[in-house]
This record gives structure tokens, sequence and C-alpha cells, in this order.
């Protein structure tokens, strides 16, 4: 089928949404093999290599995917996954590999390639996965983590069980860490596997996410060779589990229960890291729960404002020894601690889209500017508290324009840009449909208030007097 190049374009934004989503290991595990095949008629197709994927992907992340394909693509009304003729799938791993620096390490590859070479992929895989394990981010270590009272008591948890000396008694085990998505529980995974091989090069790590322990058993299973599966685990004296809530059936549960077990009983320390305490992992069988809250179980929670502050000075000047030139002032830094109040991926997110921002359009980085850039990262992001109304009455108020003739069919100018800026913050700032917005302007339908939007998008980027006074539109209305 051909796909216009335009659409291509949006798939590869489709793409990138993704694996800021996701983070890079589930992005690399589950998408960076899938391949948009067809877009039309309503209907989305995407394919991959296995059926595994296939299925894993239709189980666990169609709505995602939808979510994120209808933000790039537009409205559509199903995704179809096919899998792919296996000679296409031989084509393609040398030429990925080349794209990502870490692709063998991916579950995704390593199941393409084992219809290749099984002997010559278990017997690598048995021999890298405890000396080295998966790559590490090396930016991931205990020097960059921020600590603040959140996440204190999980900081100094890991950084017991990493600074501990070969032989020595284990204080906790298992470790279990729980926070949302974006906390620091990878951060910590991978500080720890890193102060290890540090400090006690002897000392054997192995860091894994339920994901890929899932795909190493199924080729295990494939090439008939589960024995050399549990032999690794045997090998370690520290194993670290990311993502442990994805962990998913029964066989898969008993496997990696039974190498639990082995560990902990043989006091070799095991760290699990997961969205939601053991109590809550309802997929997770009663005893494995159990013998999880027989350890340690901490949590990592949302940071208070002083911890948000000195994230993104941090990140701040990770970013300048990049590029000197991404100068944030410190009004901004505060402004963004104050406004994003979630996870420090939401603070190194909008800190990034500030920054990309001022380097595409060559703008100065001021209040106005970032009120402007984080427009849809308020505190009440699904608009619910901010109404049509008032909307109506500071833009009236602003240009001096009655609200009648802004619902009026006057065409002349001073009235024009006025209501088309109002139409655009009522699509910005709140959840109402463009009928909707289009009924309470004075009953126009759909297709003029998606005009308005885009034509004040696209004029805000170049007219930055038009820019400051949307900011300042936007401000005056979160302020009610």
């Amino acid at each position: 089928m051909t796909v216009l190049t335009d659409v291509k374009t949006r798939w590869d934004r489709v793409a990138q949404r993704l694996r800021a989503e996701l983070g890079e290991d589930l992005y690399t595990s589950w998408f960076a093999r899938m391949e948009l095949e067809d877009f039309e008629s309503g209907r989305l197709v995407v394919s991959v290599p296995t059926r595994f994927l296939k299925s894993w992907i239709e189980t666990h992340y169609v709505s995602k995917l939808h979510k994120i394909g209808e933000a790039e693509l537009g409205a559509f009304d199903s995704i179809h996954v096919r899998v792919r003729m296996r000679a296409g799938v031989a084509q393609r791993p040398a030429a990925e590999a080349g794209q990502n620096g870490h692709a063998s390490h991916n579950g995704v590859h390593a199941v393409a390639q084992s219809h290749q070479q099984p002997s010559v992929i278990a017997a690598a895989q048995a021999a890298t996965t405890v000396d080295r394990g998966p790559q590490l981010d090396p930016n991931q270590t205990f020097g960059t983590f921020v600590v603040g009272s959140s996440n204190q008591l999980a900081h100094a948890a890991m950084c017991r069980v990493a600074d501990a000396a070969p032989g020595a008694a284990i204080s906790f085990n298992p470790l279990f860490i729980h926070a949302g998505s974006g906390l620091g529980k990878t951060h910590l995974l991978s500080a720890v596997a890193h102060r290890i091989r540090e400090r006690h090069p002897e000392r054997r790590v192995m860091f894994l996410t339920a994901e890929r322990f899932m795909i190493n058993f199924v080729m295990a299973l494939r090439q008939r060779d589960t024995l050399a599966f549990k032999d690794q685990f045997a090998a370690i004296d520290v194993l670290l589990i990311d993502d442990f809530q994805f962990l998913q059936g029964k066989t898969m549960q008993q496997e990696f229960c039974n190498a639990f077990n082995s560990l902990v009983d043989s006091r070799r320390q095991v760290i699990v890291a997961a969205d939601v305490p053991p109590s809550q992992l309802d997929a997770i069988d009663q005893r494995m729960r159990s013998r999880l809250m027989g350890g340690l179980v901490v949590d990592i929670e949302l940071p208070d404002l002083d911890t948000r502050r000195r994230i993104l000075k941090s990140r701040h000047e990770t970013m300048l020894k990049r590029d000197p030139s991404v100068l944030i002032p410190d009004d901004v830094l505060e402004f963004i601690a104050n406004r994003v109040t979630g996870t420090g991926r939401e603070l190194e997110g909008a800190l990034n889209r500030i920054a990309a921002y001022q380097q595409f359009n060559q703008a100065a980085v001021t209040l106005d500017l970032a009120s402007l850039v984080l427009r849809d990262m308020q505190a009440n992001p699904d608009g619910s508290r901010i109404k049509i109304d008032d909307i109506l009455k500071i833009v009236g108020r602003h240009f001096n324009v009655g609200r009648t003739d802004l619902l009026s069919p006057r065409r002349a100018r001073s009235v024009v840009v006025p209501r088309q800026i109002g139409m655009y913050l009522a699509k910005k700032m709140t959840a109402r449909s463009l009928p909707e917005i289009g009924r309470r302007f004075g009953g126009r339908d759909h297709s003029t208030v998606l005009h308005a939007v885009r034509k004040i998008e696209d004029q805000i980027k170049t007219d930055d007097k038009l820019a400051r006074e949307v900011a300042l539109l936007i401000r005056l209305v979160e302020q009610g």
C-alpha cells in the first residue's frame, strides 16, 4: 500500500511521542519495530514482526496507541495490528541496530534474530546478561538523582544495597520500590547497577524489565533451552527487576517465583520496582505478593516545591553543558516549578519544551513565553474549571469588544481577531468540542472554529506581539 509522505511524517511524530511517554526501554521493547502500513477510511494499519508482539500490543497498548495516534494523525475508528512476513523480518535487524546503539539488547531485536541463529543468540545472551546486563543510561546515577523529602527513604535504601560489600549481611531482602511513572524508580535501579559495577565489580548484577524477562523466557521455550535460562539466575549476586506490574501469565510468574525464591533463600539481593505496592498487584499470585511484602517496601511520592526547584536547576545545568546558549532565567524556572506539580519527567519535559521553543523561534525566554508554551500543563489539565463564559468576558474586556459583538456575524477586524483568539483559548483551555465551542460563539460550525484555532496557532509563531497578548490572556483566564 502507498502511504503519503505527510502521513509518514506524522507517524514519525507518533513514534516520538510514544518514546517520550513510555520511556526508552518500553518503546524499544514493543514499538521500535512497528511500521505504518496504511491509514485511510478511519482505519490505522500497523505491522510488527512477531505474533508475540502483536498479542502484547493489542492487550496492553492499543488504547495508548489510539490516543497518541489521533493527536498526530487526526480522528480514526480502529487500529489493526498485523504480523509482517518473516522474510521481511530478516532484512531489518542490521539497519535498526545502526539506528539505536542498544538495539541488540532489547527483546524485540532478539526475538527477530532468533529465527536465524538460535544457538548463537542463546549462547551470546547467556554470556552477556550476567556480566553486563542491558545497556544502562550513563546519566542515571546517584550523582544525578535529586534527593528530597518525597524520595529520601528510597534513595537511602538503594544506597545501602549498592554499597554493601560482597559477603556482607543483607539488611533487607527483597527491597520493593513503588511509585508512579516518572518519579525515579528506573533511575535508582540504574544507579544501583552503576555503583556496584564501579565499586564492587566482582559482584554480578542483572537488570531486567518484566517485559524483557518474559521475552527471554519465550525465546528459551522456542529454543527448547529453558535450562540455560534458569542457570543465568543462579550465577548472579544482585537481581534488579523494573516494571514488575507488567509480569503476566501463570507460567511466567511461576518461573519468576522460582528464580526469586532461589536468590532470596541463598541470601542474594533482589530489588523490585513497580507502579503500585505489592498488595495492589492483583495479577500476581498471592504467595508472590506475600514474599514481596516480607522485605522492605518503600514508596516515592510526588516531589514538593523545593525538590521541583532543585530538579529543574539540575536539568538546566545539564542542558547548559550540552548547549551554553540555552539560557532560562531563574524566574522562569520558578514559574515552571510552581506550574508543573507532577513528576520529574514532566518537569524535564516542560523545560525541554521551553528550550526548544526558544531555539526554533529564536525568542527570548520570558514569563509570558513560558506561560504560552506551557498553557496545556496547568494544574487542572482537563479544563473543567475554566468556562467559555469566562473566556468571553476576559477577551471582551481586554479588546474592549462587547459580548454581543463577539457572538454576532460582524466581520470587522476589530471583532474578528478577538473572536478567533477567544475560540483558540476555548479549544486550548477547556475540554469542549469544536461544535460546542462554535455554538457558544454565536452558533458557528466546527470548521469555523478549527480555522480560527489554526490561524491563531500559525500567527503566534511569527507575531511576537500577538504571542505576548495570547500569553497574557491565558494567565488572566487562569487567574479567574
